[in-house]
């Protein structure tokens, strides 16, 4: 039996937090590591990829080529545990709010499984959605939770709990979330510098 359900969907980076873990947990390994810098020749091509080809899934993952489940194991928790001081304050009150007015709460991010439900294990979601990477090769992704995947997501979650989603609102900071700001009634746009809504207020 299929039940009805509202839904929130909440962006993690630059939505709830101020700073793209992706990016910030790879400076952290070249501060930390020799292993990223040998890489920086094959780095530099994969940028000048994205540049050509933004949607692609080539340069995302030899940008994250230098990762190592060694290296993911060792360096993880402390930095998951730096990472979460910038998350922006209102995060965890928007949330229990949303839950508190019986919606089902979800957050949806590109981000890695080895870092995204950790910097948000204190939060009350319902379900927690991001990037499946491969274990013994963790710079590749086995899927890869952005754009249209996104919905995907949703909609596997969905059918998995036999739900049929109403997204009633949508919270994101990046138009790369469009697929899910477009199924949603109310879209709310963030400003990633500031954690606002755009426009002013929160």
């Amino acid at each position: 039996m299929l039940r009805k359900v509202d839904v929130v969907v909440f962006d993690f980076d630059g939505t709830l937090s101020a700073r793209d873990c992706n990016m910030e947990f790879a400076k952290y390994c070249f501060r930390h590591s020799v292993r990223p810098w040998l890489f920086l020749p094959l780095i530099g091509v994969a940028m000048m990829c994205r540049y050509f080809k933004p949607n692609g899934i080539w340069w995302r993952q030899n940008a994250r080529r230098f990762m190592t489940p060694e290296m993911v194991k060792k360096f993880a928790p402390a930095f998951i545990k730096q990472h979460r001081r910038e998350r922006f304050g209102w995060a965890r009150e928007q949330v229990d709010a949303e839950r508190s007015a019986g919606r089902k709460v979800v957050l949806i991010s590109a981000g890695p499984d080895y870092l995204v439900p950790q910097l948000v294990r204190d939060i009350k979601f319902d379900a927690v959605m991001c990037s499946v990477m491969d274990k013994r090769a963790p710079w590749k992704f086995d899927f890869l939770c952005w754009g249209a995947n996104k919905v995907i997501a949703l909609d596997e979650w969905a059918k998995e709990h036999k739900y049929v989603p109403r997204v009633v609102r949508s919270y994101s900071d990046s138009r790369s979330d469009m697929p899910v700001m477009e199924i949603a009634d109310e879209q709310v746009w963030v400003d990633r510098k500031t954690g606002l809504r755009a426009g002013g207020g929160k």
